[in-house]
C-alpha cells in the first residue's frame, strides 16, 4: 500500500459536502497534506505556490467558471504540475460527450462519484504504481528533454521487456520533438503492423500530412476510424486532409461528427463555424461559433476570431430587409466582448467596427458610416500586419460600406505582404480585377523563386542579391523577408560580419507585425533570437 503519509492532495470541488468527504477518506488512509479549494481559479493559484502529488478535480465547478478540462489544460501548458503528480477528473456526470471531452485531455484517471474510501485507494495505488515504474522518464519529461526520454525508455524495456507496451508513445513523442521523422514514421507502422492503436495513426495521420503525403493520410485516417470510430482527434485530422484537397463539403461533415462525439472542444467548435461559414452553411456556422464563443468564456483557448466569425456567419445569414432586433444584439455583444477584451489590438478594434458597421448597413445607416469612419482612421496608422483572410474579409466589408479606394488599398497591401501564396492571390481576384495589384508580386515572386533555387545550390552571395530585388520590390512580404534573413545569417560572423548583421535584422523589423496565427511565426521567432541575440 502507498505511503500516503508522505504524499500531499489537492481537492477541488464546488461542493463543501463532497470536500469534507474525501478529506475524510484520505484522513484514514493515512494522509496528512490535504488542501482544498472550490474554483479552478483557486486551484491554479495554489499550483503556482506548491507542487501537489495529487489532484481530484471535479469537472463541473458551477455555471461561468472554470471547469475541470480547462483547469487541466491550463496545468499542463503553465507547467504547473508535474508529470510525476497525479491528476484525476472527478464527476458525477457519465454522458457520452462529457466523458470524452474530459479524456481528450488524458488525465491519469477518470473517477465517477459516487465513491468510497477502499475504492479511492486502489485507484490510486494503480495509478501511483504506474507513475512509480516510469519514474525516470517522468523526470526527463519535466525537464523537457526528448533525448533522456529515449534513454529513459530503452533502459525500462531493458530491464524487462513486459514494459515495452508501457513505452511506446512516449518514445514516439520524444522522436516527434526531436524532428526525427523519417524514425518517427518508422516506429508508428511498426506500432501499427503490431497493434491497431488510435494515438498512433492520430500521430502517424499528422506526421505524413504535415509531410505533404496527403492523400496517404486519408487512408490512413478512413482506416482509423473504420477501427475506433469513437476517437474525435481522427475526425479532426480527416477533416483537415479534407480541406487540404478542397473537398470543404466533406470536412464538415466529418467535423460535425467530431463535434457530436465530443462538443466541449472550444477550438473544434470553431474551426467547424468557419468551415461550415466557408461552404455557406450559415445556420451550421453560427451554431457552432456560438458554442465556442459560450465555452471559451473560461478557456485558454479563448478566441476573438470566434466572436468575429459568429458575426459574420450572422450577417450573412440575414434577409435583404436587414437583421432583426434579436440578431443585431447578440452581434452587438459578440464584437462588444472583442473591442473591450482587446483594447490594445487595432487590428481587432478595425476589424469591430467594420463588422458592427456590415451588420448596420440596412437597418441603420448613419451609425454604419460613424463606425465607417472611425475604422478607417485606426486603419490609416496601423503597421500591425492582419492575416491573410482577415484582410480580404476587411477589403470586402469596404467595399460593401461605399470605400472603394480604401478597399483597394487594403487589396495592395495584402497582395505586397502574402502575394507569394496562389492562395491568397485567388481571394484578391475575386474581390478586384485590377491588373495592378494582381500582377504587382509577379517580379518580385519569380526573383524569390531564383533565389530559393541559388540557395539550395549552395550559391550564397547570388540567392541574397535575388533576395534583395525581391524586396526591392516588395519590402513588407513575409516569405521574401525571412528567405532574405536567412540567407544573411548562414555562415555569417556577427563580429567579422556586422552589416550583414545590420541588414538581417533590418529585414526582420520589417515584417516584425506578422500575425501570431502566421504558419510562418515560428520560423520568424527562430530567425529573430538568432539575429537580435548576438
Amino acid at each position: 500500500m502507498l505511503a500516503y503519509h508522505q504524499k500531499n492532495f489537492l481537492i477541488v470541488d464546488d461542493f463543501s459536502d463532497f470536500r469534507s468527504s474525501v478529506r475524510s477518506m484520505l484522513r484514514e488512509l493515512g494522509v496528512k497534506d490535504i488542501d482544498t479549494a472550490d474554483t479552478g481559479e483557486q486551484a491554479l493559484r495554489m499550483c503556482a505556490q506548491k507542487r501537489y502529488d495529487f489532484i481530484l478535480q471535479d469537472y463541473h465547478l458551477g455555471d461561468g467558471k472554470k471547469n475541470g478540462q480547462q483547469v487541466l489544460e491550463d496545468l499542463m501548458v503553465d507547467k504547473l504540475i508535474s508529470h510525476e503528480s497525479v491528476f484525476v477528473m472527478v464527476t458525477a456526470e457519465t454522458s457520452q460527450a462529457m466523458v470524452l471531452s474530459a479524456l481528450e485531455h488524458e488525465p491519469d484517471a477518470y473517477l465517477t462519484k459516487p465513491f468510497n474510501r477502499l475504492g479511492l485507494a486502489q485507484r490510486l495505488d494503480r495509478l501511483v504504481q504506474r507513475k512509480n515504474l516510469l519514474k525516470p522518464i517522468m523526470q526527463a519529461l519535466d525537464r523537457g528533454k526528448p533525448t533522456e526520454v529515449l534513454a529513459a525508455c530503452a533502459a525500462l524495456c531493458k530491464q524487462d521487456p513486459r514494459f515495452t507496451p508501457l513505452c511506446l508513445k512516449y518514445r514516439a513523442d520524444a522522436l516527434r520533438d526531436l524532428n526525427q521523422h523519417e524514425a518517427l514514421e518508422k516506429f508508428l507502422n511498426a506500432i501499427l503492423a503490431d497493434r491497431p492503436l488510435p494515438w498512433a495513426y492520430a500521430m502517424l495521420g499528422r506526421l505524413l500530412f504535415k509531410r505533404g503525403q496527403v492523400k496517404h493520410a486519408q487512408g490512413l485516417y478512413e482506416t482509423a476510424l473504420k477501427a475506433f470510430p469513437m476517437m474525435p482527434a481522427l475526425y479532426d485530422g480527416l477533416a483537415d486532409v479534407l480541406v487540404a484537397q478542397g473537398d470543404a463539403k466533406r470536412a464538415q461533415s466529418v467535423l460535425e461528427e467530431a463535434v457530436r462525439l465530443s462538443p466541449l472542444a472550444v477550438r473544434r467548435q470553431s474551426q467547424l463555424g468557419k468551415l461550415a461559414l466557408a461552404n455557406e452553411d450559415f445556420e451550421t456556422s453560427s451554431r457552432a461559433y456560438r458554442n465556442a464563443v459560450a465555452q471559451g468564456q473560461q478557456s485558454r483557448f479563448k478566441d476573438p476570431e470566434s466572436n468575429l466569425g459568429l458575426a459574420q456567419a450572422l450577417i450573412s445569414k440575414g434577409s435583404e430587409r436587414g437583421l432583426d432586433t434579436r440578431t443585431r444584439l447578440e452581434i452587438n455583444n459578440a464584437l462588444g466582448l472583442v473591442a473591450k477584451e482587446n483594447p490594445g489590438d487595432q487590428s481587432l478594434q478595425v476589424r469591430a467596427r467594420l463588422m458592427k458597421a456590415t451588420s448596420l448597413l440596412i437597418n441603420d445607416a448613419e451609425t454604419a458610416e460613424k463606425l465607417t469612419e472611425q475604422a478607417m482612421a485606426r486603419l490609416d496608422g496601423m503597421e500591425q500586419f492582419m492575416s491573410a483572410e482577415a484582410a480580404l474579409l476587411v477589403a470586402k466589408q469596404l467595399q460593401q460600406l461605399g470605400q472603394a479606394e480604401a478597399g483597394a488599398s487594403m487589396l495592395k497591401n495584402c497582395a505586397e505582404i502574402y502575394g507569394d501564396d496562389p492562395v491568397v492571390m485567388q481571394g484578391i481576384a475575386k474581390l478586384t480585377d485590377d491588373p495592378a495589384i494582381l500582377n504587382a508580386g509577379n517580379a518580385a515572386a519569380d526573383l524569390n523563386r531564383q533565389g530559393v533555387r541559388a540557395y539550395k545550390a549552395g550559391g550564397l552571395t547570388e540567392a541574397r542579391e535575388l533576395f534583395r530585388g525581391a524586396l526591392l520590390l516588395q519590402p513588407k512580404n513575409i516569405s521574401i523577408a525571412l528567405n532574405m534573413a536567412q540567407s544573411l545569417l548562414h555562415g555569417t560572423d556577427p563580429k567579422a560580419d556586422a552589416p550583414l548583421f545590420d541588414e538581417c535584422r533590418a529585414c526582420l523589423k520589417m515584417v516584425g507585425m506578422i500575425p501570431e496565427s502566421d504558419a510562418r511565426y515560428p520560423r520568424y521567432q527562430k530567425l529573430r533570437s538568432k539575429a537580435f541575440d548576438q
